[in-house]
């Protein structure tokens, strides 16, 4: 293959110390750096790349990089600031799916990750060109090419020849690799966020004289909020600015500032960041707002030239509220509040509601991030950054957009089994979708299940709403995770339990039946006539002790994994003296099982309630915003209980065949388009996707032909019309069932051919199939998430009934299992009503063949499977469609900046 737009293209990427860089394809222009970079090596390092130290080999390697495009070559260049700094390339010989490749780094730059980077690139692009693996001769002395190679993830074997070294890569991109992958990226994002989030000096650019201005505003806040270390201020009007000494540029600074706040004009952006870039400025806070598309590209062109990282434009700004330093580079109207809560938002009010509600319930911040129209840094970067600095124990996101979704996904499934990590869902509509969509699987694909799927299997908890988020975030941050759902609801007064019941059901937890044992042992410490069911009345006349007596008692037995206690004041405990809260408080916050409390006269939503062991009970004044917290942290219980699935290789599987049917209809179908009935069926077979047999007919006499060799036990067949663009054949009444003989056969061919003359090309004759259950499987590609694999009940009711299930695609043996079990009609498949589980084993290799699919072919657009028929012995594809366009993969774990 040629090296053309297929290609890799210039993208940025961050080196072990937090360096950006440019990886990019090699140009004719690229010759003069290029032999530069060889010249400028030591004669040591010119032998261990050439096996000689001979000049001559610089001008010849810098001749082949720079030479036309050729087949079977690639060589790709990092450069930081235009200066190359190093090169790694491939050429194919003789063995197939092989090639030879080659790498070079500038003296001075070794052990900084520009090897390694430049060949994950290159094992991107030689996958992309069929490449199985690589092979490289090195001097055994060679140490450092041979640590780069083993220490990339791949299987890789070596053969000693004398002083070389034969290696052999194998390209296979498994778990081994994309974790090492993962950690080398992990580790140079969090030093590019250093100084950032722990700069060592700060410069803010804008900040005017004006009390009401933004850069003021930061440049208070960062005065007032305690950061010890070296300050400015650039104003060319002033030379003090609260107590800052102001300078007239970036330039005149006597010290070159880790970070720069930007609040200028938009207009005045670029050229400030430009600037800043110049000077050495290594990170931009920019909260500037209203940038145009040209400001945007110049703003973002600086950072990437200069090795900015960016957070913004257009937002609150950054803090860190470290000890050590403590920075609070905001317009907000207070401090956060040291602790250990991780906040990045994008909208900047969304910022200040969070703010103000964490400190309302006393949960400490440990960095806050208000990412803005996050050109550059996002919340997958603060994901990062909070798994490492050994202070944050809870992550709280508000996400309008991802841009990379599914490297997000991995980063967030890592952390969220350290952490737990909330989300408010939001842009949950996308008005037009359905109406515009034109298969059932785009119909059912909205937005909102999209990343409803993204977030059930990276272990996220999504909330409804900013509210929610806090409440839930309450309960994690106070209380143990419950083992389960089973609650115990503890009340004194009966209406107010049956209130907590009902949240508690709706919320989708349980209320056990107390066993006899623990009804007596309530009983004996219970004031009369109390009731010992689920909920627990201990009536208006429980004592304070009374109170603490029974929780503790509850919270003692088996089968109980948390406790509700729902409490209105009464004038019996005020008589008395009674503390009900007291009751739960005086005692530790953490206790065996998970508890939470409902006061109904609450004033606000939900508070921490402080124990007398330093921790806390969140209380709520409303029963569902108690069920809600609990249901997210059982549901996270359960997910952190499951261990990590496992992606399986499904057999028979001819991927290099399924490119080739792919590509030949692209070839012949240039916009794309709907596949017609025998390349659909060449496709599944690809894929061992079991099809019901079928024939197709273009004449009346074929179609007899078809029926008499398809004919089942009952003689019966079916006809279905055919023409491009055909979708719902129910709809269009372009089928016949049930036909009988050759005379319903020609009839039915008549009369299709009647009614749709001039569209229907053919028809597809099919033995009429036997009773099942009529399921749904499809898969939508997703031009962000990437494919969405959806299963639920089939049939021309699909749509009305909408009971779908969704999970991103490539799908674990755990997304099989979820997919399979969460429909409404999930109890029919496991033989509800005495009628026997259908082919639960055969039901999942259809699911997991069909994502195998969709991750093969990133042509695919839309897969439509419906019906498909399971019974007791067989689950079969009745009808499939399956539209392709033409599209090229997209690495979606390589690294590069966005």
């Amino acid at each position: 293959m040629t090296v053309d737009e297929r290609g890799p293209r210039m993208v940025h990427a961050l080196l072990a110390d937090g360096t950006t860089v440019c990886i990019r394809p090699v140009r004719p222009g690229d010759h003069e750096p290029l032999q530069g970079l060889y010249e400028e090596m030591s004669p040591e390092n010119l032998r261990l790349r050439f096996f000689s130290a001979g000049r001559r080999s610089a001008a010849m390697a810098a001749d082949r990089a720079c030479a036309p495009p050729r087949p079977g070559y690639r060589a790709l260049l990092a450069e930081t600031r235009h200066q190359v700094i190093g090169l790694a390339e491939y050429e194919t010989g003789d063995a197939p799916g092989r090639a030879e490749i080659s790498i070079a780094v500038a003296d001075g730059l070794h052990h900084r990750g520009v090897g390694a980077l430049l060949v994950e690139h290159l094992v991107s692009a030689a996958r992309a060109d069929g490449i199985t693996a690589f092979t490289a001769d090195a001097l055994s002395v060679n140490h450092e090419v041979l640590r780069l190679f083993a220490d990339l993830g791949l299987r890789t074997a070596r053969h000693f020849e004398g002083p070389e070294v034969r290696c052999t890569i194998e390209l296979e991109e498994d778990e081994a690799y994309l974790s090492a992958v993962e950690a080398r990226g992990r580790s140079a994002d969090v030093a590019s966020l250093e100084p950032l989030l722990r700069p060592d000096s700060i410069v803010v650019v804008g900040a005017g004289r004006r009390p009401g201005s933004v850069g003021r505003a930061v440049l208070h806040q960062l005065r007032t909020g305690g950061f010890t270390r070296r300050l400015f201020a650039v104003n060319p009007s002033v030379t003090s600015l609260l107590g800052v000494r102001s300078y007239p540029s970036v330039g005149a600074l006597p010290k070159v500032p880790d970070l720069a706040v930007i609040a200028v004009p938009a207009a005045a952006v670029p050229d400030t960041a430009e600037e800043c870039g110049k000077t050495g400025v290594r990170a931009l806070l920019v909260v500037s707002a209203g940038l145009d598309n040209d400001q945007a590209k110049a703003l973002l062109a600086a950072c990437r030239t200069y090795g900015m990282r960016l957070v913004g434009p257009n937002c609150l700004g950054i803090s860190n509220t470290d000890p050590d330093l403590s920075v609070d580079a905001t317009f907000a109207a207070g401090h956060p509040r040291l602790g250990t809560a991780g906040v990045a938002v994008q909208s900047g009010g969304v910022g200040i509601a969070l703010l103000d509600g964490l400190a309302r319930l006393g949960i400490g911040v440990s960095s806050f991030a208000s990412l803005g129209d996050k050109y550059d840094v996002s919340g997958n970067d603060m994901l990062q950054w909070w798994e490492s600095d050994g202070r944050t124990d809870l992550a709280l996101l508000h996400l309008e957009s991802f841009g990379n979704p599914r490297a997000f996904s991995r980063t967030a499934r890592r952390v969220t089994r350290r952490m737990p990590v909330l989300t408010v869902d939001a842009g949950r509509t996308d008005a037009g979708r359905r109406a515009a969509a034109a298969s059932h699987t785009a119909a059912a694909a909205t937005r909102t299940m999209t990343r409803q799927a993204l977030f059930t299997q990276a272990g996220i908890t999504a909330t409804g709403s900013v509210g929610e988020l806090l409440e839930t975030a309450a309960l994690l941050h106070s209380q143990p995770l419950p083992a389960g759902s089973r609650v115990v609801v503890v009340t004194n007064a009966g209406g107010a339990g049956v209130l907590a019941a009902d949240a508690c059901a709706e919320a989708g937890l349980s209320l056990p039946r107390l066993t006899p044992e623990v009804v007596g042992d309530l009983l004996a410490v219970l004031p009369d006539g109390a009731s010992v069911g689920n909920p627990v009345d201990v009536t208006a006349a429980v004592t304070e002790d009374q109170l603490k007596d029974c929780v503790e008692r509850v919270m003692r037995h088996p089968g109980i994994d948390a406790v509700l206690v729902a409490l209105v004041p009464t004038a019996v405990a005020a008589a008395t003296g009674d503390d009900l809260v007291r009751a739960l408080t005086d005692g530790p916050g953490r206790r065996p099982r998970t508890v939470v409390v409902v006061r109904l006269e609450q004033d606000l939503p939900v508070r921490l309630l402080p124990a007398a062991d330093g921790g806390a009970i969140p209380s709520y004044a409303e029963p569902g915003a108690a069920a809600r917290a609990l249901a997210h942290a059982a549901r996270r219980s359960a997910w952190l209980s499951r261990p990590p699935g496992t992606i399986p290789d499904p057999a028979r599987v001819e991927t290099s065949r399924a490119h080739a049917v792919a590509e030949t209809y692209l070839a012949a179908h240039a916009d794309g388009g709907w596949l017609d009935p025998r390349t659909c069926a060449e496709l599944l077979a690809c894929y061992d996707i079991p099809q019901l047999p079928w024939a197709w007919a273009e004449t009346e006499n074929d179609a007899v032909i078809a029926a008499e060799r398809l004919r089942g036990p009952d003689g019966r067949v079916v006809m279905k019309a055919h023409w491009p663009g055909l979708l719902h054949k129910s709809e269009q009444y372009a089928l016949h069932l049930d036909l009988e003989g050759d005379s319903q056969v020609r009839a039915a061919f008549r009369d299709l051919e009647t009614r749709f003359a001039g569209l229907m090309t053919g028809v597809v004759v099919q033995p009429l199939a036997s009773r099942g259950t009529e399921l749904f499987a499809g898969v939508v590609q997703d031009e962000v998430f990437g494919p969405l694999v959806l299963f639920g009940l089939g049939g021309t009711a699909t749509e009305v009934l909408a009971d779908h299930a969704a999970r991103l695609a490539p799908l674990t043996d755990h997304d099989v299992h979820d997919l399979i079990t969460a429909p409404r009609c999930a109890p029919l498949l496991f033989g509800a009503h005495g009628s026997g589980p259908v082919d639960l084993e055969g039901l999942g290799q259809v699911l997991l063949r069909l994502s195998r699919m969709a991750s093969d072919l990133p042509q695919l657009a839309e897969a439509d499977f419906n019906p498909v028929l399971a019974t007791r012995g067989r689950v079969t594809v009745l009808d499939a469609r399956i539209r392709l366009l033409p599209r090229s993969a997209q690495d979606p774990y390589l690294r590069r900046l966005r």
